[in-house]
């Protein structure tokens, strides 16, 4: 088995894997809060890579592109546990405890910070709904996740602009964005949702920048950086399609050829 994922109740997620695991790229369209119980998770993102190691706590922002690589304990297994802290339920929890934030966060990207011990029990605390010796109810599920904002806002007060910031996406430097970001495989949709703009204002303004559709720019800026990399840095394309969008190498060996009327290994 490479990598499988389980929901243990509605907004708590446990991952599991034996061996290294490439994940696919992902939308991050709510904030999570994750614990590395074994083996360590490399992710890469517009703003750098980061390694989550074993025991670390990571906290992921909402409205992001993320791609992950799996790597096994030396025991021989990869555990993550994942809980959603989702929109509706931060909302309620502002309404109760009269928050309001007044600003967005401006700080740096924070992907994980060294966890205290409450933290640390906490994540213990949900290793029994893992192994099913214990069921969570519909409350008590609801109840972890609030529990989850108490002890996030008691490590660190200033994620509490992070959390309760509910204003939606500003329009962002598209073409700096999508240069940033061409390489995540992920639907236009999500492109538009990042970059603060509707699915029709997203296409019409990348065409007034890029001259062309977004399908179609990705495809060149994709392959022309694979070029690149198979020339000058001597890369492979069995090791760069993936990190560069393309869903399968058959896909990219024809795509390649097509365009530069050669294939990858006449290249010189």
């Amino acid at each position: 088995m490479a990598g499988s994922s389980e929901i243990i109740f509605d907004k708590l997620v446990y991952s599991c894997a034996f061996e290294k695991y490439q994940g696919h790229e992902e939308f991050i369209p709510e904030h999570f809060l994750g614990f590395q119980l074994s083996g360590e998770t490399h992710a890469f993102h517009a703003q750098g890579n980061v390694v989550v190691t074993e025991n670390k706590i990571v906290l992921v922002r909402k409205n992001q592109l993320i791609r992950t690589i799996k790597y096994p304990s030396k025991i021989g297994k990869y555990q993550f546990i994942s809980i959603t802290l989702d929109k509706e339920t931060l909302q309620q929890y502002a309404i109760e405890n009269k928050i309001v934030v007044e600003k967005r966060y401006d700080g740096k990207q924070k992907m994980f910070f060294e966890p205290n011990d409450f933290l640390l029990n906490y994540f213990i605390s949900l290793t029994p709904y893992l192994n099913k010796q214990k069921e969570a109810t519909p409350r008590l599920a609801d109840l972890k996740i609030r529990e989850a904002i108490e002890l996030l806002l008691q490590c660190n007060p200033d994620f509490k602009s992070i959390l309760f910031d509910f204003s939606e996406p500003y329009k962002i430097d598209l073409e700096e964005f999508m240069n940033q970001n061409y390489m995540f495989n992920v639907p236009v949709e999500s492109f538009a949702k990042l970059t603060g703009r509707s699915l029709s204002g997203f296409k019409r303004d990348f065409t007034k920048i890029f001259g062309t559709t977004p399908k179609h720019w990705l495809r060149e800026k994709r392959l022309d950086e694979a070029h690149y990399r198979i020339k000058h840095k001597k890369q492979k394309p069995a090791d760069i399609y993936l990190d560069l969008g393309f869903e399968n190498l058959s896909h990219f060996y024809f795509s390649f050829k097509q365009k530069f009327g050669v294939t990858t290994s006449e290249i010189k």
